[in-house]
């Protein structure tokens, strides 16, 4: 059987055949009704080639995956459960249709898996690579809305999972991409068994779709909640923003993946900065009154309490383990 080309199907074919065997339809509008119950929130994300990613490692499924956890956990980081998704992806003469392919069923496992009930696609093309938008709408009840507390002075800070993971295995990527276009070698396959948990991490991060619905069975809801993408630093120095309150973040209570010390002294890169300054690990940290401490340690032992909101003339500080509480600066990508 011939391979299916964009020439041969056109752009409407094309999009029909990629909903085929997913439990969404074509050419619908994104809406849905909140009968006067719920906010409607939205995100939304543009993602680059040479920019956000790299085809030369990155695979197309993971990709496609990816781009949509990125956008949903914004929604999580709110309290919203998804509702629709808008895609539209730009392609570049170097893909065809089997490449597109490939992404959108990436799309469409999380998708489903994070419970999205409509899924919008168009496809456009683009003169410089390939470039994926996603466009996320979610709601969160009246209810659950009101419940959510006033931030105060001691509220415990709260990360979802290891840090710095995502950025170290990126470096992997990295290394092994300059040592394949060194070597000229077309076979030559990148060492990756070593740190494949950190590789993993950038390439396919997971986040729990039932982490607000958790939260709200347990009537344990957040002051503030945020995605961390660009590095602890910067998520917290957005708290200490909108909270009006100080934020004080302890050394060794941060949470690390296996072999990310041993990576960082073979690379020369320290764990420290990955975690603040890094980026791509798509972990949701919330804010959380010390009065749900207990019941927060007992129903959410994937969490880690990494540190505290404090008084504003604290500001955001690291504190290390002897008690030294230096400012914490908000750079983004480390190597930028």
């Amino acid at each position: 059987m011939a391979e299916e080309t964009f020439s041969d199907l056109g752009r409407v074919e094309a999009i029909a055949k990629l909903y085929e065997g997913t439990p969404y339809k074509p050419f619908q509008s994104s809406w849905f009704e909140t009968s006067g119950k719920c906010y409607v929130g939205s995100h939304s994300r543009t993602f680059i080639e040479g920019m956000d990613f790299d085809l030369t490692y990155f695979p197309l499924k993971h990709l496609g995956y990816k781009c949509v956890v990125a956008v949903t956990g914004e929604l999580y980081a709110e309290m919203s459960h998804p509702r629709t998704m808008d895609i539209r992806l730009g392609i570049s003469a170097k893909l065809d249709f089997k490449h597109i392919r490939e992404i959108w069923e990436g799309m469409v496992t999380a998708a489903k898996e994070h419970g999205y009930m409509q899924v919008t696609l168009d496809l456009v093309p683009s003169p410089n690579g390939l470039t994926i938008s996603v466009s996320c709408t979610g709601e969160t009840s009246f209810l659950m809305a009101k419940r959510r507390p006033a931030a105060k002075s001691m509220d415990l800070i709260c990360v979802s999972d290891n840090l710095g993971a995502a950025f170290m295995g990126f470096q992997v990527l990295e290394r092994e991409k300059r040592a394949f276009e060194k070597s000229g070698d077309a076979k030559a396959q990148p060492k990756l068994d070593d740190y494949r948990n950190l590789v993993g991490a950038y390439l396919k991060p997971q986040i729990n779709p039932q982490t607000v619905k958790t939260l709200e069975d347990s009537e344990i809801m957040p002051s503030y909640g945020y995605l961390v993408t660009r590095g602890l630093a910067d998520a917290v120095r957005r708290l200490v923003r909108d909270s009006g309150l100080g934020a004080k973040i302890y050394v060794d209570k941060l949470p690390f993946a296996g072999k990310t010390f041993e990576l960082g002294k073979e690379m020369n890169i320290d764990p420290m900065s990955a975690a603040l300054n890094g980026g791509e690990d798509y972990r949701l940290l919330f804010t959380i009154p010390i009065g749900k401490h207990e019941k927060f340690r007992h129903d959410f032992q994937t969490f880690d309490v990494i540190g505290h909101l404090a008084k504003p003339e604290v500001g955001a500080v690291v504190v290390t383990p002897d008690g030294v509480e230096l400012p914490m600066k908000a750079q983004g990508w480390i190597n930028e």
